[in-house]
């Protein structure tokens, strides 16, 4: 399998996930010139994908949809709360109805040679999802966007070879940051994101022998450094109740505004 980051940020994200035969995006919030871009980088282009897997509706996931999928006639799969809220938001414009596919969480579907599954997350959206993505015994998953994380989230984490988490922001600047009171509140409660300091204290749950490579995803761009991010995560993993430290893993930052390093595994 392949797993790449074409772009990942409180201002837009898009992730690429294939085997030799099969390619997806999960969410396309940036510009379609952007995700063409990334997937040269690739040696692809937007014509070899499969399939665009939503995990909800909010702009910087689906900002670049509606272009990709009346261009190339690329099949959408979400929840039907998802599929229903994009399907009524007027800067998307019209997509076929055809290329919707609704999914339900913990319901194993296929795209090509992939198999996916869907599970649910907290978030302030209509009915958001995480994506775990798996090929020849080998697996990789996408989880951002949750303001919190239970047993069910752990478990639907657990013995992955490739993860993109979310380490949204750093408590103490959001706190101190330029955001209004409300919109703190709304990234803190749990409908929220992610802190750094969160994102480790999961890591610290899932984390195991195999694993190849976590990405740390949607980083604010206000409330957030990649850095900071790196270091707060590490010290976690280093530091929790966990046999393991940060250093036996390789740890990256998905960025903002550029693709990644794709992990092949």
């Amino acid at each position: 399998m392949k797993f790449c980051s074409i772009a990942s940020g409180s201002s837009g994200n898009c992730i690429f996930a294939g085997s030799s035969h099969t390619s997806v995006l999960v969410d396309a919030g940036i510009s379609g010139k952007r995700i063409e871009q990334g997937l040269n980088g690739l040696d692809m282009t937007t014509k070899d994908i499969d399939g665009i897997l939503v995990t909800h509706e909010h702009s910087d996931h689906i900002k670049g949809l509606g272009v990709l999928a009346r261009r190339y006639g690329l099949p959408i799969y979400g929840t039907k709360g998802t599929l229903d809220a994009v399907a009524d938001m007027p800067n998307i414009g019209k997509i076929p109805e055809g290329l919707f596919h609704v999914v339900r969480t913990d319901t194993d579907f296929s795209v090509g040679d992939l198999t996916i599954h869907p599970f649910a997350i907290s978030h302030d959206a209509a009915e958001p999802c995480g994506y775990r993505i798996s090929h020849d015994g080998k697996s990789a998953a996408v989880a951002t966007d949750m303001g919190c994380y239970d047993d069910y989230i752990v478990e639907n984490l657990k013995g992955l070879d490739v993860l993109l988490l979310e380490s949204n922001h750093d408590v103490h600047m959001l706190q101190a940051g330029r955001y209004p009171y409300y919109l703190k509140r709304r990234i803190m409660s749990d409908k929220g994101h992610l802190s750094n300091e969160t994102s480790g204290q999961l890591l610290c749950r899932v984390l195991h022998d195999n694993i190849r490579e976590i990405f740390l995803g949607h980083l604010s761009k206000e409330n957030n450094y990649e850095a900071l991010a790196f270091e707060t995560v590490s010290d976690e993993i280093t530091l929790g109740d966990n046999p393991y430290k940060s250093k036996d893993f390789r740890i990256s930052i998905a960025h903002r505004d550029r693709a990644g390093e794709p992990a092949i595994f």
